[in-house]
Order: structure tokens, then C-alpha cells, then sequence
């Protein structure tokens, strides 16, 4: 199948409309005026800037002047149903990787996007998850760069896949990483756990009730150069996607060689997650999140970094859930409502799937 990047429309743009417009065929794939009527209706449309108008199979950014260093990711994203409460999977993909890039404290600049397309897709739902896209990098500070698009056989895909690479610039002073938690460090959050994965099973209509659980998924930048701004020493950021905060917590426990306990009553958790969760058999310590930050750094700078989340729209709900010790390195222990102790492992298998 030949590669159709959306820059490269090739020749003179015919002004036919796509033929057979309402779904998405193999046609639209083959390379020709179908795929370029696909780019030029849907794709350049929404994704409308310089880089993309030049029409090359490339795109060269200025990087900006000075120290610091360039923060590259990629990630792949999959979700059914593509639609959910408070996302699709075109905001999934934005914020994404705009928060992969921003956890080591850099600025996300440019995005490119790779679609893999299923023959019989409706047109206007494609167009929904562009603009959707396109809104979320608004919000983000970001350019979609290049793309990518490439249409299978009716039953071989699900929908839409996006695999999305990142780009950002980071002129922090510190290195912020997941080994850089220190003993006596705090633990925090930016808001309650679990909105994702409920969202999504609500959905599904897999809950067998109805709910106005949102899910948390959101741009993190933002609320990321609030607390660098504000506090001189930031060691770890992580966003706890899949695997949840427990398993997100233990991976920085093994990363940094130090252990890591949790208090039970601060983690915050929205009651009617709870609820799904406790009807389901479900653990929201385990659950995936889309738009929250973990956010590990000196206690002496715990409370200015609460106070800084909770000015901004997406830490509102945000606590002081844990400290570092030098104690059982590599292990993440939780104190429990009634006063014992339990080890909060890594999640085995995957509880919720296409979720992210």
C-alpha cells in the first residue's frame, strides 16, 4: 500500500468531492486522487498551518535558540468505543504524547500523526476525531507536523489506530527522571483516580447503571509549568496511564532503588469509581488515567506544589498521598484506612481492554 503522508498531494488538487464519501474504502488508501481528496477534505482541513500547506514528505521546525535539550516520544493509541464520556481517542492521542514529552519538564512543540484506517469507518466520524485532535493541540501549544495514513480491509482494523511521535524542547536546570526520587521526598497527585477506565466501561454500557463519570483525559503541560515556575526542585513527574497509580509508583520504586509508601485515606477517588469498582472487583490503584500527574519532590516543597495544583483546572483535586524512604527499595507499600500495611504490586495482566 503505497505511503500517502498528508503533505503529499501530489499534482493538481482536483475539486471533485470525495466519491463515495460517507465511509471510508480501500480506495482511500491506494495512494491516488481518493487518498488526496482524503487528506485535502479531512486531513489538511482541520490540520490547517505552513508545514502541512509546503506539501513535502517532511517538515523543518526552527529549534528554538540556547541551552537545552530536545524531548522526543511516540506512543500508539487504541480505544473502543473511539467515542467516550470527555474524550474520543483523537484527544487520547494529542494529550497523549504532548504529556509523555512534558514529564521531563520540556516545552511539547510539534506532533505527527499516523492513522491506520478500516475500510467501512464513516467519513464524518473520522472528521469528528480530527477536529478533536485539533482542538487538543490548541489547547496544548502544539503543531500536528506530518501524518501518516493508511486504510485496511473491513474487519482488520477497529476503527481508527493513531500512533503519534512528539517533539519539545527542555531548558530545565534539573533532571527530572524516573530514578530521581530521593528518600524523604512527598508523593503527590493531581486529582482523583480511575475517571478513564469508568468512563470508558460506561461507554461500553458495561457498568449496568448510568453514570456521569468523565474521563480525566487532558493536556498536562500546562499544569506541569505551573509547578516548575513555582517550585526550585522538582525530581520525578509521571502520568500513571495504563497499569494505574500502583503499578506507575512501583516502576519509579525499581527506577530510583527506593521504596515508597502510600496512605490509603489521601489517595483521592471519585465515589461513584469506587462504587463501579467495589460492584466490578475492580482496584482503581490499577485503573488507567489519562490526565493526571504524579509528582514526586522534597517535602519541604509539598505544600506549594499542592497549592499550585489545586489554582489549576486540572489539579483541583489534588492531595499528598505518600512519601520516599531508604526502606524495602523496589517496593511500594500502602498504610490502609484501619492502620495495616499491605504491598501494592505491579498489575499482572490487563484488566480493562482498548483503553488508551
Amino acid at each position: 500500500m503505497a505511503e500517502t503522508n498528508f503533505p503529499s498531494v501530489n499534482g493538481p488538487i482536483c475539486p471533485i468531492p470525495l466519491v463515495h464519501a460517507d465511509t471510508i474504502v480501500m480506495g482511500h488508501g491506494s495512494g491516488g486522487k481518493m487518498t488526496n481528496d482524503l487528506i485535502r477534505l479531512v486531513f489538511q482541513k482541520h490540520f490547517n498551518n505552513s508545514y502541512l500547506a509546503a506539501g513535502n514528505d517532511f517538515a523543518l521546525t526552527q529549534v528554538p535558540a540556547g541551552d537545552g535539550r530536545l524531548s522526543i516520544s511516540t506512543d500508539a493509541h487504541i480505544v473502543s468505543p473511539l467515542f467516550f464520556p470527555g474524550g474520543d481517542i483523537g484527544k487520547l492521542a494529542v494529550c497523549g504524547t504532548v504529556n509523555d514529552m512534558s514529564m521531563s519538564g520540556a516545552k511539547p512543540l510539534y506532533l505527527t500523526a499516523s492513522f491506520i484506517l478500516e475500510e467501512g469507518l464513516a467519513i464524518a466520524d473520522l472528521e469528528k476525531v480530527v477536529i478533536s485532535m485539533q482542538t487538543a493541540a490548541d489547547e496544548a501549544g502544539v503543531t500536528i507536523i506530518a501524518g501518516d495514513t493508511k486504510v485496511v480491509e473491513k474487519g482488520k482494523g477497529d476503527g481508527i489506530f493513531i500512533s503519534t511521535s512528539g517533539v519539545g524542547w527542555n531548558t530545565s536546570e534539573h533532571n527530572i527522571a524516573g530514578n530521581m526520587a530521593k528518600p524523604g521526598d512527598a508523593v503527590l497527585i493531581s486529582g482523583t483516580l480511575g475517571d478513564h477506565g469508568i468512563a470508558i466501561l460506561a461507554a461500553r454500557g458495561d457498568l449496568g447503571f448510568e453514570t456521569n463519570i468523565q474521563s480525566d483525559v487532558a493536556p498536562l503541560n500546562e499544569l506541569i509549568s505551573d509547578i516548575l515556575a513555582e517550585t526550585p526542585e522538582i525530581h520525578v513527574f509521571r502520568d500513571p496511564t495504563r497499569g494505574g497509580l500502583a503499578t506507575t509508583l512501583n516502576e519509579i520504586a525499581l527506577q530510583s532503588s527506593i521504596g515508597i509508601i502510600v496512605h490509603e485515606n489521601h489517595i483521592p477517588i471519585n465515589d461513584t469509581v469506587r462504587s463501579a469498582c467495589e460492584m466490578l472487583g475492580f482496584d482503581p490503584l490499577y485503573i488507567a488515567n489519562e490526565g493526571k500527574l504524579i509528582v514526586i519532590a522534597p517535602a519541604e516543597y509539598q505544600q506549594v506544589i499542592l497549592e499550585t495544583m489545586k489554582r489549576h483546572k486540572y489539579g483541583q483535586n489534588a492531595a499528598v498521598i505518600g512519601e520516599v524512604v531508604d526502606k524495602h527499595p523496589g517496593r511500594v507499600i500502602m498504610r490502609t484506612y484501619i492502620g495495616t500495611t499491605s504491598i501494592l504490586d505491579v498489575m499482572s495482566g490487563e484488566m480493562l481492554p482498548r483503553i488508551c
